[in-house]
């Protein structure tokens, strides 16, 4: 119980000032203002040899190969102030994706990261403070929940969140494809594939976001740090000139009994990157395979935008679209090689045959490039993600499949998935991939 206050007193330091330090009581600790939850999810995957005519330092492996994945989170929140909460999340992550994580522009494990060692590493993934501003006297009780305590919050509000964190936690959501531990594998269901959302190698960053919610819609904005170097761990202290925006419109409606979401969000990334057209000026001026690294400059942007619905075909039957586009003129910088993306899926519960807690989940996805993106790869680029020395292009389409099936009494999933890739990394020369899979998932 002391190691419990202590670590409730260090949260709750984040945002109490010294005259209000009196509210740093460990007694809350007993009266709900702490939360705690775990999650563990090790993910399997396999792949058999498969035809390539030729490859480069960034493709898959056209040899065998059955990686793993691990990650394990403990979750910590705590209430302090009125309408204020500070969470903190410690995170073990290890293992990796086929081939490092290369050679698959919507790579088929959103729990892998692009490092080189796939040692099991503890870091902290977030830390941040929330704080609403009601806007309306009506309230909604929500329960406690990964980094939620429970509460009860106004049906109009304005939140502000500072400190570290996915910017995937607030935007483009969707109840059936955003989560790789528990729903489909593919990175590219995370979210809009052609989003290169902001984040160190890991997934995270830093910043502010701001949301106001009303109970039809809502509107959401951020303003976050971005890496030093593409894929790079460490963020940009230049924030005046290397930085990325988000702007998201959140609605709800129904069409007849059945409910959905929609929303739309853009995006403006700025970077020290490097620009396509010139990379491969600077090739054939040098006799050489154009690299995108001697191009970049401080100030160039990448901006686009994405689509984002959810509907509810029935009780038991939910489908999701995504379609999203970037620019693509200058080099991916942070998530993947993607600049024009399509997705649809269909998710069933498992109240259909008896089983409540399963469901089954199957999806489609299209991705592709930029004319400059797309010529840089024919001339023997290589960006982070992809490059097989030489390009066939067609667009990369993936079909995924998977159910997740709950043991009983026990918080524990276990989810079989198979991914058919279709000219991965744009090469019409290489695949189509068979990867199959297996997930488990302990949450409590």
């Amino acid at each position: 119980m002391k190691k419990i206050k202590i670590i409730y007193l260090a949260i709750c330091l984040l945002g109490i000032s010294n005259n209000n330090f009196a509210n740093c009581n460990t007694d809350s600790i007993q009266q709900n203002k702490l939360s705690f939850h775990f999650q563990n999810t090790t993910i399997y995957q396999h792949h058999p040899s498969f035809h390539a005519d030729y490859s480069g330092k960034n493709s898959i492996s056209a040899e065998t190969e059955s990686p793993v994945s691990i990650t394990s989170t403990l979750y910590i929140g705590a209430k302090l102030w009125k309408g204020a909460s500070a969470y903190y999340n410690m995170e073990l992550g290890g293992g990796s994706g086929f081939s490092q994580a290369r050679g698959i522009a919507g790579f088929t494990n959103g729990e892998v990261y692009r490092v080189s060692d796939a040692t099991p590493k503890i870091y902290t993934a977030r830390m941040f403070i929330k704080q609403l501003f009601a806007l309306s006297k009506e309230t909604q009780k929500v329960d406690e929940g990964i980094n939620q305590i429970q509460t009860d919050i106004p049906t109009s509000y304005i939140s502000i969140s500072l400190g570290k964190f996915s910017v995937m936690d607030f935007f483009d959501n969707n109840k059936f494809s955003h989560d790789p531990r528990t729903q489909f594998y593919n990175w590219a269901l995370m979210g809009n594939g052609a989003w290169d959302y902001p984040a160190d190698t890991r997934g995270y960053t830093y910043g502010v976001i701001a949301e106001f919610v009303k109970p039809q819609w809502a509107i959401r904005l951020s303003s976050v740090m971005v890496p030093i170097t593409a894929n790079g761990a460490a963020m940009d202290s230049k924030i005046l000139h290397a930085n990325s925006e988000a702007l998201e419109f959140e609605h709800q409606y129904k069409i007849g009994n059945q409910s959905g979401v929609i929303r739309v969000m853009s995006f403006l990334t700025s970077a020290r990157m490097g620009n396509y057209n010139k990379a491969i000026a600077w090739g054939k001026a040098n006799n050489s395979s154009p690299a995108i690294d001697s191009t970049r400059v401080q100030g160039r942007t990448k901006f686009g935008f994405g689509i984002n619905v959810e509907h509810n075909l029935s009780n038991n039957i939910g489908m999701f679209l995504r379609t999203s586009w970037n620019d693509g003129h200058n080099e991916t910088w942070a998530f993947t090689e993607i600049d024009r993306a399509f997705s649809l899926g269909v998710q069933l519960a498992g109240n259909l045959w008896q089983r409540n807690n399963d469901k089954l989940g199957v999806a489609f996805i299209a991705n592709g490039l930029s004319k400059e993106h797309k010529e840089y790869l024919k001339e023997g680029g290589y960006g982070f993600i992809i490059g097989d020395g030489k390009l066939n292009y067609q667009p990369e389409m993936i079909t995924e499949l998977y159910y997740s099936f709950k043991l009983k009494k026990y918080p524990f999933w276990i989810s079989p998935d198979y991914q058919f890739i279709v000219n991965p990394a744009y090469n019409k020369d290489r695949g189509p991939v068979h990867a199959f899979g297996i997930r488990t998932h302990l949450e409590f």
